[in-house]
């Protein structure tokens, strides 16, 4: 028996120290927290100093009972889990529930999981920092009292089983908010006139395009077809000439390296990644991939849960190295390139960078799934960029008159690529083109004659403001301090799983669900659906971390108010039932729309004395209109004839005949594959099936192949048996993995470490 014991969270970082450590150490998993709040009651003491009643979660028993036997036989307990607020946490939550004591554990972390990292971690250990502990254990406390209050409120008056948060509640109302703009805004017309040009012979002819700006040296707008004209009528025969051509030397610094929000944002524009599939694959590439006789088991990236921009001295002297041997030393800097962080940052750890700058994403490209070696070639090109020098452009600006107009033209050449040669940053808004990105204007000078090959006009209209894509929403989530980096992935999973929003054609739209839920607690709970109070809650947590601040003294000043809110909002708020104009056929009172398990649904008022339910309801619109008529397809049935409509079963929507029960034809959707080939027939695919006992996965070429799963592929195979790795749920939620031989015990933990930035959801107390 080893004489140290190090508990990391995951099997993957076991595998990992293992390679670096050997023999001298034992090392097993926690598996994340071992223990939490109690799921079904509050769990919170509000009378005694907000003390939490916590418990073993039960899917960690196992996991406890071993490590409490392999604690006992250890001189030394190290508790190496994230370097985080959520990391500190969890080795906290270790401790006392081996119930260790202070002489026998030591805390150590480490930024990035390789050899030197954590023999360093090692020769210097710590005790646990418990103002971590207790701001992590406030934001609990925080979200389980919001969580635990008003979710149930939201039960008995809109539809059981809602959650409201006291983060991602304030994220549906931004997307809400901007829908309504969306809806409110009203189009107006303008117009623009470009004049194609080039300069006269015998130059070779170089057309470029100049935008119609000043008449008579103002600014000038165009509202209608009319103006436009007018100006096209006055320009008829107009000599072109250059006025003024101005050349300008400009920098273009490189983009700072990778923190979690941008990591998040740069994934979504360039690789399609959902803030969720980033952190999960980052979460891979920070605890170890195996690379073989090329390196073994070693961590690729830094930590990635980080709002910090500062790179370690060492490492940029490596990518210095590298810059200068693969570019030249004229794209390194002299001195290193410096990013400043946000005011709110802790500045915990560095940026997001490779352990290696040496370890170029190609060599290892076989090491790697698709997945891991898209983000990985991202953080390694942006890092490498990160510390070239400034590219350096010629802009040209040309003024350019016609009888009393103005036009102008810009046109840009690199001059130096710099980091160019490396990395430009993805866009949010495609159509945006700035004046060092336009191509360059020929050579022009002042008093230069142009002729005129056409003269353009165009009509245009405004556009509202844009959904929330992805990467904008973390974006707006961060500008404006809601949530930290390590919540932005659950925030934007929850309020999907919830119903609240939807993204469609990559962007989000809130579901009426979302509409009267987010009205609902605007107008009850205004102070905790406020963005400041939000953000300032997330600033006060920062200072209990610091040790500024009691965490007990905020929860009292925050709970008295909330208290008194949510025993106002018990009496006043209304049950959400909009009135139809179907009258009951029992009781005569008319319908009205509520939610239920299966959506929307016409139901007498009068409920539970009449329980009338309007079975053909679609609810999608007001009166008899929505209830009369379900949402016709396409589709023809094939037994009678009738196009099929849509309706609402146990398992979600599907198309059946109208004509039910005399034609009972159900239209089923061709099953929703996993792109994994079967590991039995090595012939079909796995796809998504569905029982009584709700979904499974199996094999295409049923009855042919009989091979099934109980949970999710995740397309990986165990690393003990060989068999396929499978989702591992609880309540729900996916918790972890765990391997599909019932006979190998391999598992990891939850795919994001960080567990409960916020209360993923209200149960019954």
């Amino acid at each position: 028996m080893a004489k140290s014991l190090i508990i990391v969270e995951s099997p993957a970082k076991t595998k990992t120290l293992k390679g670096f450590l050997g023999r001298d150490f034992q090392i097993e998993a926690s598996m994340g927290h071992v223990r939490d709040l109690p799921s079904s009651k509050l769990g919170v003491d509000v009378d005694n100093n907000f003390e939490p009643s916590y418990v073993p979660l039960p899917d960690r028993k196992d996991v406890l009972k071993k490590l409490t036997e392999a604690a006992k036989g250890a001189e030394t307990v190290y508790l190496a889990s994230d370097p985080d607020r959520e990391g500190e946490a969890i080795a906290w939550h270790v401790a006392h529930a081996l119930k260790l004591s202070d002489k026998k554990i030591r805390r150590i972390q480490f930024n990035e999981i390789t050899k030197s990292a954590v023999q360093e971690a090692l020769r210097h250990p710590r005790t646990i920092n418990i103002d971590r502990v207790n701001a992590q254990q406030a934001r609990r406390v925080l979200d389980r009292l919001v969580g635990y209050k008003i979710s149930p409120l939201l039960w008995r008056k809109v539809k059981k089983n809602l959650s409201a948060g006291r983060v991602q509640s304030v994220a549906v109302r931004l997307i809400c908010d901007r829908e309504r703009e969306v809806l409110a805004f009203v189009p107006v017309e303008y117009w623009s006139v470009t004049a194609k040009l080039s300069p006269q012979a015998p130059a070779k002819k170089q057309p470029f395009d100049a935008a119609l700006t000043l008449r008579d040296g103002k600014k000038l707008e165009l509202h209608n077809q009319e103006e436009a004209d007018e100006v096209l009528r006055n320009l008829k025969g107009a000599t072109y000439r250059v006025a003024k051509a101005k050349k300008s030397e400009r920098q273009r610094r490189p983009y700072a390296p990778f923190i979690t929000s941008t990591l998040q944002q740069e994934a979504a524009r360039k690789l399609g990644f959902s803030a969720k599939r980033a952190m999960s694959v980052a979460q891979q590439l920070y605890e170890g991939i195996d690379l073989g006789s090329d390196g073994g088991q070693v961590g690729l990236i830094t930590y990635m849960r980080t709002d910090s921009t500062r790179i370690a001295g060492e490492a940029q002297a490596d990518a210095k190295k590298y810059i200068v041997t693969q570019y030249g030393p004229e794209y390194a800097p002299e001195r290193f390139n410096v990013y400043k962080s946000k005011g709110s940052a802790q500045d915990a750890h560095e940026a997001i960078r490779p352990t290696s700058v040496f370890r170029e994403p190609d060599s290892i490209r076989g090491h790697l799934s698709a997945d891991q070696y898209k983000l990985y070639r991202l953080v390694w090109l942006r890092f490498v960029a990160s510390q070239m020098k400034p590219a350096i452009l010629d802009v040209v600006t040309a003024d350019i008159e016609a009888n009393n107009y103005t036009f102008r033209a810009t046109g840009s050449t690199i001059k130096f690529d710099g980091f160019l040669r490396v990395y430009t940053e993805g866009k949010d808004d495609t159509k945006q083109v700035d004046d060092e990105e336009k191509p360059p204007l020929p050579p022009l000078s002042e008093g230069q004659l142009l002729d005129l090959l056409d003269l353009l006009p165009k009509q245009h209209f405004t556009e509202p403001p844009p959904r929330f894509t992805e990467a904008t929403l973390v974006k707006a989530l961060e500008e404006q301090g809601i949530g930290r980096p390590s919540t932005y992935a659950s925030i934007i999973s929850t309020i999907q799983d919830r119903e609240y929003v939807v993204l469609e054609e990559k962007k989000f739209k809130p579901t009426e669900l979302g509409f009267v839920v987010t009205d609902l607690l605007v107008k009850h709970f205004p102070t905790i659906l406020d963005v400041q109070f939000t953000a300032g809650m997330e600033d006060k947590l920062d200072t209990i971390e610091e040790g500024q601040q009691d965490w007990v003294v905020l929860m009292r000043d925050f709970y008295g108010p909330f208290a008194q809110t949510v025993s106002a909002a018990e009496e006043g708020m209304e049950k959400f039932a909009k009135e139809s104009d179907i009258p009951c056929p029992n009781c005569g009172r008319m319908l009205v729309e509520r939610f239920g398990r299966l959506g929307k649904f016409l139901g007498c008022p009068g409920y539970p004395e009449c329980k009338y339910i309007h079975r053909e309801a679609q609810a999608e619109g007001d009166g008899a209109a929505a209830a009369a008529a379900p949402v016709e397809s396409e589709i023809a049935c094939p037994n009678c004839g009738r196009m099929l409509v849509e309706k609402t079963g146990r398992f979600g929507k599907f198309l059946a005949c109208p004509g039910y029960p005399e034609c009972k034809y159900i239209h089923k959707d061709p099953p929703k594959t996993t792109g994994i080939t079967c590991p039995e027939c090595k012939q079909g695919e796995i796809v998504e099936k569905r029982s009584k006992k709700g979904p499974f996965y199996g094999c295409n070429r049923y009855p042919n192949c009989k091979f099934t799963l109980p949970a999710k592929p995740i397309g990986r195979d165990c690393p003990t048996c060989g068999s396929l790795l499978i989702e591992r749920g609880f309540k729900g939620r996916v918790t972890g993995v765990r391997c599909s031989n019932k006979e190998c015990n391999y598992t990891e933990g939850a795919v994001e470490a960080a567990g409960h930035e916020e209360e993923p959801e209200a149960l019954a107390a």
